[in-house]
């Protein structure tokens, strides 16, 4: 730990004599890369300044307890000092861990009605709620692409962005299948159904993540349709996107213009092409993926939502809490930190 912090320390001096480089102040490219390089490092070299000062006050500390008169006073304060170094170790080990080179990437959402009919859909529209609060309440923001509405309330699918700080780091544990055991508005004896909705988290991919051939692509206009069927508006402003060789299908109605369907609709494109490019990294790697929490297929049954014991249950960590109604408006923070803690733990056993 100690020879990746001096050469943490080593690359973060480095690059601030580089910043002062006249050269490279004009060049407003090298300018952005070194920061976000130097950003990267800020939180680990930090750290070890802090932690070569506890050392120094421990090594000062060690020398008081050869004075009579300051004996005692040395040894309490080596006590605390060996505390909050063991406690700043700890910390500077998950810093060390393999960073996620898509953890500061924004996201593209998609949730889809599953199994339950309308019960199902309407699901999907109470999850999309859920994540939208979640991210109103992180400071994000939230850009619909594409939504098909259900008679019964609800959608069959709906995709949207959301953009903010480090948002992929927290949402990428929520894809899968959930489920939700209720009582449905439909049902007239009070039974309790369940259903499912599925959710897939995607790292939106910049054209330099993923190249498309324009040959590739297959480009369709159509009217857009609304809820019920009827028609948005009465020019050909919809459009639908498949990519040839993996006969991926987008379709974006959502805007006036053509080409902002389009430009969305490439969006969501790009990004699920780069999803199912890390997926097949992954499974290649095998035992990392095993390490992960979660196979991230959309088909693993990974949280069940009961509102009759007003009780959620994450099922990969074994994770219950009995505040299901606050969980809904977007209180997502105690799941999604357990699931990240439980994430550095199983890291630093591999590491």
């Amino acid at each position: 730990m100690k020879e990746r912090l001096i050469a943490i320390e080593e690359k973060y001096k480095e690059l601030e004599t580089e910043l002062h480089n006249p050269e490279v102040a004009n060049d407003v490219k090298q300018m952005l890369k070194l920061n976000k390089e130097l950003a990267d490092l800020k939180e680990a070299y930090d750290a070890y300044q802090k932690l070569k000062k506890l050392e120094n006050d421990l090594e000062e500390a060690r020398e008081m307890t050869k004075d009579p008169e300051l004996g005692e006073f040395a040894k309490e304060e080596i006590n605390n000092l060996t505390e909050k170094k063991a406690k700043l170790e700890s910390e500077i080990e998950v810093m060390l861990l393999p960073k996620d080179p898509n953890d500061d990437k924004n996201v593209i959402v998609e949730i889809r009605g599953a199994a339950g009919g309308d019960e199902a859909n309407i699901f999907a529209g109470d999850l999309y709620r859920m994540y939208t609060k979640y991210a109103e309440k992180e400071g994000w923001k939230v850009d619909v692409l594409s939504e098909e509405h259900n008679d019964a309330g609800g959608f069959p699918l709906v995709e949207f962005m959301v953009k903010g700080d480090r948002v992929y780091s927290k949402l990428k544990y929520e894809s899968g299948a959930h489920r939700v055991q209720r009582v449905p508005v439909t049902e007239t004896q009070g039974r309790v159904h369940t259903s499912t909705a599925t959710v897939l988290v995607m790292p939106e991919a910049e054209e330099v993540d993923i190249e498309i051939n324009p040959n590739d692509l297959k480009i369709d206009v159509f009217h857009s349709g609304g809820a019920g069927g009827q028609s948005v508006n009465t020019t050909d402003s919809a459009v639908r996107i498949t990519h040839l060789p993996t006969n991926t299908v987008v379709t974006c109605q959502n805007e006036r213009s053509q080409v902002q369907n389009k430009e969305k609709a490439m969006q969501i494109l790009r990004s699920r092409i780069y999803e199912a490019k890390l997926r097949e990294q992954e499974e290649a790697l095998g035992s990392e993926r095993r390490s992960k929490i979660g196979s991230g297929d959309r088909s693993e049954k990974i949280r069940t939502y009961n509102y009759p014991q007003n009780r959620v249950t994450d099922h990969r960590i074994g994770y219950t809490t009995k505040n299901l109604d606050r969980v809904m408006e977007g209180n997502l923070d105690d799941i999604i930190n357990a699931l990240i803690t439980e994430d550095q733990n199983r890291k630093l056993k591999e590491v």
